[in-house]
């Protein structure tokens, strides 16, 4: 599992004045860096080196998210598949779970837009991060 911290801005508030729920994605996207690396390990973009696309992506909101407090973003594998694996999410702030998301990505060929199966060395490395579903939300 990776975990890092995020610091919401004012900006990130809405009318509400929570966290707005389209920010989550973004933090998210954060806590995938690490997992991408495995891929691409300078995260350099280009059709060459980039070696991924997500084909899905959802998200539970399952609490407010507030300005003035750090919030913990927990990154993890759920599945992998032959071409493909699930991201699990989470949002922690204050002790409590207040967001989860999954994300379905796919090893990708961008310049002959094809997916391709996981490397095996790639694979052991999604595998030290893979966690039950049922652990999903647990401290």
């Amino acid at each position: 599992m990776f975990k890092i911290i995020v610091t919401p801005r004012f900006g990130d508030t809405d009318a509400l004045r929570h966290v707005n729920n389209n920010v989550l994605g973004d933090w998210f996207e954060l806590g995938r860096n690490d997992l991408f690396k495995f891929f691409t390990p300078d995260l350099k973009l280009s059709d060459e080196t980039w070696k991924l696309i997500m084909v899905r992506t959802e998200t539970d909101f399952l609490g407010q998210i507030f300005f003035g407090t750090n919030v913990e973003i927990r990154t993890y594998i759920l599945h992998i598949g032959n071409t493909s694996f699930t991201i699990g999410h989470e949002a922690w702030q204050d002790n409590k779970l207040k967001a989860k998301g999954k994300n379905v990505v796919v090893h990708y060929d961008f310049l002959k837009q094809i997916k391709k199966p996981i490397p095996k060395d790639i694979r052991l490395k999604l595998k030290e991060h893979l966690i039950k579903e049922e652990d999903i939300g647990k401290k």
